[in-house]
């Protein structure tokens, strides 16, 4: 998901705020438009995909159950050097996504507090949370998506705050 559509799905939550009292939810944030692997792809197909849809962050699923996840980190990690002699390299298309993935993978509830999903992400340096609503893959939560909340907030506070305009001039009283 764009950064700018998030920033027009949380303005719109926004305004549903003053209306409900609700607060910014996963729901709001989370990428929906989900790509996936199944454990049977290979670490050449994961780099393709990360690529050409520019995420960083797979989910690896399997008759529709999450099993896993493959990060730019995992692929990078179990991609072969191409300094190392063409004849014993190991090869992106020769490693299966289950040889690479992380399978003990921390997930979120889609009702979970998007305050702490954020603290989560922060204090364990992890890049996304897969949501989960019932034990179905729903979304995905990134960092990215935190620093779009952040700009939004921002922005809000940007306009609640006094111009500088508004202020007197300390200086011009002293003289």
């Amino acid at each position: 998901m764009a950064l700018q559509d998030i920033m027009d799905r949380l303005k719109c939550q926004e305004a549903q705020k003053n209306r409900d009292g609700t607060m910014f939810t996963i729901e709001a944030i989370m990428s929906t438009n989900l790509i996936t692997l199944a454990p049977s792809a290979t670490l050449a197909e994961a780099r393709t995909l990360m690529h050409e849809h520019r995420i960083h962050h797979v989910p690896v699923v399997k008759d529709e159950k999450l099993v896993g996840l493959v990060t730019l980190t995992n692929v990078l990690a179990a991609t072969d050097s191409f300094l190392r002699d063409p004849q014993n390299r190991i090869h992106a298309n020769e490693i299966s996504i289950a040889d690479a993935m992380v399978s003990d993978v921390a997930t979120v509830d889609v009702n979970a507090s998007l305050r702490h999903a954020a603290l989560f992400i922060e204090r364990h340096k992890i890049g996304c949370l897969p949501v989960l609503d019932d034990d179905k893959l729903v979304g995905i939560i990134t960092d990215t998506d935190f620093v779009a909340v952040a700009i939004n907030l921002l922005e809000q506070l940007e306009e609640t705050e006094p111009q500088m305009d508004d202020f007197d001039d300390i200086d011009a009283d002293v003289a």
